[in-house]
């Protein structure tokens, strides 16, 4: 007989898949990041492209994090039979992230939008 508490594998293997989801959305995070450090053309002040690379780099970290804690609670509901995990952080890292895209946008548009030369 099926232990009650143990859920369906296809859950379990599904959970599992968007975990590493969110791990290649990490690293593809992180890889931009590191690019627009090396080889973006300045974004607007002297500091833009670092603090838009860095800040990429940073919501990789976030999304990794995010990505196991969701996992690790998705995990535990599945085996409680409760419910699923609030999507709050998920609503956080996706709203950073269209800021971070809006800044850059703005940034790479060019110093005359800062009121720089």
């Amino acid at each position: 007989m099926d232990d009650p508490h143990e859920p369906d594998q296809r859950f379990t293997l599904a959970n599992e898949r968007t975990l590493l989801a969110w791990i290649r959305t990490a690293l593809a995070l992180d890889a931009t990041g590191l690019g627009v450090i090396r080889f973006a053309p300045e974004l607007g002040p002297s500091w833009g492209r670092e603090v838009t690379g860095t800040a990429l780099v940073l919501l990789g970290a976030a999304a990794a994090a995010v990505g196991y804690g969701r996992w690790s609670r998705m995990d535990r509901a599945l085996r409680s039979g409760g419910p699923p995990p609030s999507p709050a952080a998920l609503r956080l890292l996706a709203y950073s992230l269209a800021t971070l895209s809006l800044l850059t946008v703005l940034l790479f548009a060019g110093r005359q939008l800062l009121g720089g030369s």
